[in-house]
């Protein structure tokens, strides 16, 4: 299964690698990203844990939460285990791989 809202993505997975750190919650919740243009960011609020391995975050959830943003619809991601990462767009007068920023 795969959830996006804006630049951001979201598989579901079985694991979180056994090398990933714990990530803390923020005083407005879990970030998932956060906007480099506008500082808006796509934040849980809800108790889950979260998880960083190599820039990729990792999402466990054993209740279903909300994934929210200032300018897109929230969307609901269930219960289970899930691979965070961004959208990325190819620039090939630069030959260079990037985030696209939301």
């Amino acid at each position: 299964m795969l959830l996006v809202q804006g630049d951001v993505f979201l598989a579901k997975v079985n694991n979180i690698p056994e090398s990933a750190t714990k990530v803390r919650k923020r005083h407005k919740g879990y970030v998932l990203a956060e906007g480099e243009a506008t500082g808006h960011a796509h934040v849980i609020e809800e108790d889950i844990e979260l998880y960083e391995e190599k820039g990729i975050l990792y999402i466990k959830t054993d209740i279903t939460v909300n994934l929210k943003h200032e300018e897109h619809k929230p969307i609901t991601i269930s219960k289970g285990i899930w691979k965070v990462d961004r959208i990325r767009e190819y620039d090939p007068f630069k030959e260079e791989v990037r985030h696209i920023r939301d």
